[in-house]
């Protein structure tokens, strides 16, 4: 991936598809992906990330269908794509390592990656966007797996471990010592933060809507900590909470919602998506939403 000719690079971000078993509820998951197709097509994007739950997978007799429904007008697009697991994808009889299996015999524009074998989770890994010569490293975009459930003890929902900080931290470190200096970069994941909360409470609000506790893990593991040292992440995006959208700004990076896409699940929002637009030497990020009925909203 690199910038295009005039310098910019848009991402898409897709969110809680939750496509089902192709019967109950089948008009609301068609719905689904005729949005899908046209955000694509409206938008033009360089990359679309998927940010989890594309799926219902508890009770669904083949969720390895699901999933090629969820992510048929994805391959179709022709457009990069690359994923990472919310807490839906794999409760039912999938494993993470069999839905990244079906991404990546998807075809070659799927960029998803397992990840190191030894870190927690599945779909732990960087790509980079390189300048528009091709010749050096521009960004980089960080994609983490926030697990899904806790243990039973404490509750609620999974974290992102230490292991998978210290390896972003490790990342960042290798990245920054090659490109001499901190590239920009972006960091997707399904789960938001615990800071999620406090940049609504006490940080600064861009914009966006705020209907549902944020539903993150009772544990905090530092993730965010390593975010502000390491210095080069501008900004977060995730999902799971349909009915969040902000953005805000908390101690220099922007966390900020996508917009929730599936029509089969809860959420008073209109279905549609994030978008992000890098510009090639320069640290900060253009972001907006496209609703389902053309709007955008910046």
């Amino acid at each position: 991936m690199k910038f295009r000719e005039d310098g910019t690079f848009t991402i898409m971000q897709l969110t809680d598809m939750h496509i089902g078993d192709g019967v109950e509820k089948k008009e609301k998951d068609d719905q689904t992906l005729a949005l899908a197709a046209y955000l694509i097509e409206a938008e033009g994007p360089d990359l679309i990330v998927l940010t989890g739950d594309m799926i219902w997978s508890h009770g669904v007799a083949d969720p390895a269908a699901s999933f090629h429904r969820a992510i048929a007008p994805i391959v179709a697009s022709g457009v990069p794509w690359a994923a990472v697991f919310g807490n839906h994808d794999s409760e039912g009889s999938v494993s993470r390592a069999e839905l990244l299996a079906l991404q990546l015999e998807s075809g070659p524009n799927c960029l998803s990656q397992a990840g190191p074998e030894q870190l927690s989770g599945v779909g732990n890994y960087v790509l980079s966007v390189w300048d528009r010569a091709g010749v050096s490293e521009a960004a980089a975009l960080y994609l983490l797996d926030s697990g899904a459930m806790a243990p039973v003890a404490v509750g609620g929902y999974e974290w992102i471990h230490p292991d998978q900080v210290n390896w972003y931290a490790q990342q960042s470190r290798q990245l920054s010592a090659r490109c001499k200096g901190p590239l920009p970069a972006l960091a997707f994941f399904h789960m938001p933060l615990p800071e999620y909360a406090d940049v609504w409470a006490k940080g600064t609000v861009l914009g966006g809507q705020k209907f549902e506790n944020v539903e993150c893990a009772k544990i905090n593991s530092g993730l965010f900590a390593a975010l502000v040292e390491q210095g080069d992440v501008m900004g977060t995006f995730v999902g799971h909470d349909h009915d969040n959208d902000y953005c805000g700004m908390l101690h220099g990076i922007r966390l900020c919602y996508g917009r929730v896409t599936g029509y089969n699940t809860y959420g008073r929002l209109q279905r549609g998506a994030r978008m992000i637009r890098l510009q090639e030497g320069e640290r900060g990020f253009e972001t907006w939403i496209r609703q389902a009925d053309g709007e955008i909203i910046r």
